[in-house]
């Protein structure tokens, strides 16, 4: 994880990976350390992926509570172009699923 490079793409590549990114939405707070570990991998990827702060945005908790019945913290929100949503939490679990999905994007 640490000293890894950063993903290059070209900017097609990048457009493309900024619409597929639109789905997803990392429910987190600041000073979570399993959150951090995700945050690193989303940057590393490159990803722009919405960080939804729970601690500091009430409605986010609610909307992750509602949907889920769970609050905890990380929670990846997948939401497909038919607007269903799936909610995935761990921080190995959605760092693998970020690696399969996008690492070889470049």
């Amino acid at each position: 994880m640490f000293g890894q490079k950063a993903k290059e793409r070209s900017p097609e590549q990048q457009a493309e990976l900024n619409r597929q990114c639109q789905g997803l939405a990392l429910y987190q707070t600041q000073s979570c350390p399993f959150c951090v570990k995700v945050r690193r991998e989303i940057d590393r990827l490159r990803l722009p992926i919405e960080l939804r702060d729970v601690a500091r945005n009430p409605e986010y908790r609610r909307e992750q509570i509602d949907s889920t019945g769970r609050g905890t913290v990380p929670c990846l929100k997948i939401t497909d172009e038919q607007g269903k949503a799936t909610w995935m939490y761990e921080s190995e679990d959605i760092n693998r699923y970020l690696r399969r999905r996008f690492e070889s994007t470049n």
